[in-house]
């Protein structure tokens, strides 16, 4: 059995997926170690104790603790995973373009796996050289034994969102920042990604990109995509916005948890009922009090957001924007519900079918339910990744 490593403390949703893991891990016989972001030093130590040669691996997210904390830098500069050579499995959670820096400075013994499938086909094409394990998208925590532990018809949250928001305005800085010609650029790349939401953030930029520099590199390229993240989050959130907004200004209570709402500007304000900020369990507390948990995608085409997973495991209907892959996995009006971004107008009599046949409801929530506990628990996940790395020496 393996020793591995995972960490806590550090990003509270990435620690939550961290601490899901580790509980299959341990069930299934493996030596599970959870450094402390917290405690560095005490944790530095007793990693050390922990560590055996050539049975030791690390699992984490986002390059926590891959990404330059000096914490794992010794006198001489050597990185920790590197001296003990020590292979480490990144998930990455967003899109590899955040990434292209730390990417450079990889340990020797890297090894990603991707939550989408266009994600993996970009680091097959721009980083050839690092170890790909594959898609392998997050999972959903059920957080009691019972899938409704608060029978359908009694939920007091009619309609549930839970994520951040940001006003797309705060990133008119990076937008302006290189004077006119660039502002112009940016703006017609953003409204091409809001009038064509089924298109890849990448392929929008590529394709603008090769207009604007018809001569440019595939090194060129790479460079000018990470450079451009803010219209990823710029976009994101102003459809996050606008799913939100079209909702209560229809007519429609939605309960949001998560910083920023009260930036929302919409006409019917009384229609938001702003929460404030959760964390990853508490979310979940919220999902078992909801009847129609809300999700707009990350920008995620061919992949899935746990915010999916959550709210069928804890009993709700998930209503979401699709991808490549959600539509593989699930069918809409069956186990789960889909609008488009690109049909907005149409959001709120999707909602209102929903809300009047309450038998159709449940009936979708129970069978959701059934899909994600078979197939989607981080349980499911650990098992994967079990698999996954018994085949890395």
């Amino acid at each position: 059995m393996k020793k591995i490593a995972l960490f806590k403390n550090g990003v509270e949703t990435l620690s939550y997926f961290s601490l899901q893991l580790a509980k299959t891990f341990k069930a299934n016989g493996h030596e599970v170690f959870i450094f402390d972001l917290l405690e560095e030093e005490n944790s530095l130590q007793e990693l050390l104790s922990f560590y055996e040669s050539s049975n030791t691996i690390l699992i984490t997210f986002n390059f926590t603790g891959i990404s330059g904390e000096s914490i794992f830098f010794d006198n001489d500069n050597l990185l920790f995973w590197n001296s003990f050579k020590i292979p480490c499995i990144n998930i990455v959670v967003d899109h590899p373009f955040y990434y292209h820096e730390l990417l450079e400075r990889r340990p020797f013994l890297y090894h990603q796996i991707s939550i989408d499938r266009l994600h993996e086909s970009y680091m097959k094409r721009f980083f050839p050289d690092v170890s790909l394990l594959g898609f392998l998208p997050l999972g959903g925590t059920e957080l009691r034994a019972s899938s409704f532990p608060i029978p359908y018809e009694e939920r007091t949250i009619p309609i549930l969102f839970t994520g951040n928001y940001t006003p797309p305005h705060s990133f008119e800085k990076h937008i302006t920042r290189l004077g006119d010609d660039y502002t112009i650029f940016y703006r017609s790349i953003i409204n091409t990604l809001i009038k064509e939401p089924h298109r890849s953030m990448e392929e929008v930029f590529e394709t603008s990109l090769k207009a604007a520099i018809p001569n440019l590199s595939k090194d060129g390229l790479k460079q000018c995509m990470a450079n451009m993240i803010f219209i990823d989050l710029y976009v994101r959130f102003y459809f996050r916005g606008e799913v939100v907004k079209t909702l209560v200004d229809n007519g429609f209570p939605v309960h949001v948890f998560g910083g920023g709402w009260d930036y929302l500007d919409c006409k019917h304000p009384d229609n938001l009922i702003y929460g404030g900020s959760l964390d990853s369990k508490g979310c979940l507390e919220k999902m078992q009090e909801a009847k129609i948990c809300l999700n707009v995608m990350p920008w995620f085409k061919d992949g899935a957001h746990d915010r999916i997973f959550n709210s069928m495991l804890n009993g709700s209907l998930c209503l979401t924007d699709g991808s490549i892959y959600l539509e593989q996995e699930f069918t809409d009006q069956s186990d789960i519900c889909f609008y488009s971004l690109s049909e907005m107008d149409k959001l709120p009599s999707i909602v209102d079918h929903i809300i009047k046949n309450p038998a159709s409801m449940k009936s979708i929530t129970e069978a959701g339910y059934k899909k994600s506990k078979e197939s989607h628990t981080w349980k499911q996940r650990a098992n994967t990744l079990e698999t996954i790395i018994s085949h890395i020496s």
